[in-house]
């Protein structure tokens, strides 16, 4: 595809959101609009007012719902605000509505479960954190894969938790644009992660 393409991203944000679910792909995708010269990134919450997420960091989002720009991308991060989120219908039909409309639809962590309640994730393979599988698995018709760092399903994308969110937004910039792209932005970035210590599992 061409490096011209114009493509508008937006990511919701609400409070007790993760914050690296969400400044992680921003960071990646924010990278994609200066190696390109197109596009934007926007971040988008129910209401004009600042945003406090799960660490305690304070984002006051681009747009509201009632003036959000037409999206190319919708992005639903995770974190705790997550469970209360589920059950805002506010939210729950925006999302549904916005992501009908989209090319791509992705969340990063329990992001999944608000896509699954807006129906995107319902019949479908999907991902998420790895202390969540259990749980998204009980509220049915949904495949839960508890391993890879992210899964696509059509044009559903869904990423395992916090970091993994970045895997997820490069593989994307690169079905945007291309891998060379995406190459780009990795380097522009400098994303080549090497852990100093290796979890235990």
């Amino acid at each position: 595809m061409s490096e011209l393409r114009e493509v508008t991203i937006g990511i919701l944000i609400f409070d007790d959101v993760e914050e690296l679910d969400f400044v992680g792909p921003f960071e990646v995708f924010g990278g994609l609009c200066k190696a390109t010269g197109r596009g934007r990134v926007v971040t988008l919450a129910e209401g004009p007012g600042p945003v406090t997420c799960t660490n305690g960091l304070r984002v006051l989002p681009d747009h509201g719902f009632d003036d959000a720009p037409q999206l190319d991308v919708l992005l639903v991060p995770g974190g705790q605000g997550t469970r209360r989120e589920v059950d805002n219908p506010t939210v729950i039909e925006w999302i549904r509505k916005v992501g009908a409309q989209c090319e791509w639809v992705t969340s990063v962590c329990t992001g999944a479960l608000l896509l699954h309640e807006a129906g995107f994730a319902r019949g479908k393979r999907v991902t998420t954190f790895h202390g969540f599988v259990d749980d998204l698995r009980a509220r049915g018709d949904v495949t839960v894969l508890d391993g890879p760092r992210y899964v696509r399903d059509g044009n559903l994308v869904t990423a395992a938790g916090v970091s993994a969110g970045i895997d997820m937004a490069l593989w994307l910039v690169g079905q945007l644009h291309s891998p060379q792209v995406a190459r780009r932005v990795q380097r522009g970035i400098q994303y080549d992660p090497a852990p100093p210590y290796t979890a235990e599992v």
